[in-house]
């Protein structure tokens, strides 16, 4: 890693303390026999999918997706069987399994046949910090905006987005569409349909940016659209409503279940229907008015520390 990882870590006290693990045999073979040895461990936490292959102590893991079952073909063949059986080890060998949304919980009880009693629903927080950080201007933004932040991969289902925004271009020309991510599987084909579409002056790819560069855009917005088939948790919304941009989002997997009732839903497969959603938005100030406000009430309800305290109560 580039910067130390404590750099923007709480700082230890007597009832934790920081190890930054290195390696495969390392995680896999020489930690659970450090903790084996040392027995003043209770339980073992993994954050993300993985456990040792051995443990001489409780383990609990997160899972945050399981989209390489959905979308196996956007995985490298080595991943995708990694992800695939050494989750399947940790589910199975873990005391206990905390999922990221009820969506994850669903798939692992459907794809692993976990069972339900072992699985805990525990949300991920959302920093609002960063919206004391975000005073960065960027120069040469169009006035009027729609904005997508994710992956440029399939699964983020762009082309109903594109298709909406060509519809809406008959009725609103003045607006722009940005999109905000880095290139993943097949993004050459998102440029090819904005080239087929006639989009090229229209939809602007501004390629990653930083979280301040992001505030920007999200402040200024006139709708956040998220359009995926798939999401296990769906960050962007709650960054969207910290920033009182209204957002529009698929009713597809987690997002209904992330936005509540302070966000538009559409179905992921009708461009019209998304068209018809944003027009709404756009010639409704009550109606954004209202998502607005229920969007700053929804995200307090994601949380780090409240996210700790469940963690800590499994």
């Amino acid at each position: 890693m580039k910067n130390n990882p404590r750099d923007e870590l709480p700082k230890p006290d007597n009832n934790f303390k920081y190890k930054i693990i290195k390696g495969f045999l390392w995680s896999q073979i020489f930690l659970p026999l450090n903790l084996y040895l040392k027995k003043q461990v209770d339980v073992f936490f993994s954050p993300a999918h993985y456990t040792p292959r051995f443990c001489p102590i409780p383990m609990v893991v997160t899972i945050h997706d399981l989209s390489y079952f959905y979308y196996p073909e956007e995985f490298l063949k080595k991943d995708f069987y990694q992800l695939k059986n050494w989750t399947k080890y940790s589910v199975k060998k873990a005391r206990k399994i905390i999922a990221v949304s009820q969506t994850t919980k669903n798939d692992l009880i459907k794809f692993y046949q976990a069972p339900k009693e072992k699985i805990e629903v525990i949300y991920n927080g959302y920093n609002n910090s960063q919206k004391l950080n975000s005073d960065v201007i960027l120069k040469d933004i169009p006035k009027l905006y729609f904005l997508y932040v994710g992956t440029l991969q399939p699964r983020k289902n762009l082309n109903t987005l594109l298709d909406a925004f060509c519809f809406l271009l008959k009725e609103r020309q003045a607006y722009r569409l940005i999109i905000v991510g880095k290139k993943g599987w097949l993004w050459q084909d998102i440029f090819a349909k904005v080239a087929d579409l006639k989009l090229n002056n229209k939809v602007i790819f501004m390629g990653y940016l930083t979280d301040n560069e992001l505030s920007f855009l999200y402040k200024n917005a006139s709708i956040f659209i998220l359009p995926s088939f798939y999401e296990g948790f769906g960050i962007p919304i709650l960054e969207a409503m910290s920033f009182n941009c209204p957002v529009i989002a698929s009713n597809a997997s987690s997002l209904p279940e992330i936005g509540g009732d302070a966000c538009l839903y559409f179905n992921p497969k009708n461009p019209q229907e998304l068209k018809v959603k944003i027009i709404e938005l756009l010639t409704n100030q009550v109606l954004r008015d209202e998502l607005v406000k229920k969007g700053q009430n929804r995200v307090k309800l994601f949380s780090w520390q409240r996210c700790g305290e469940e963690t800590l109560k499994t």
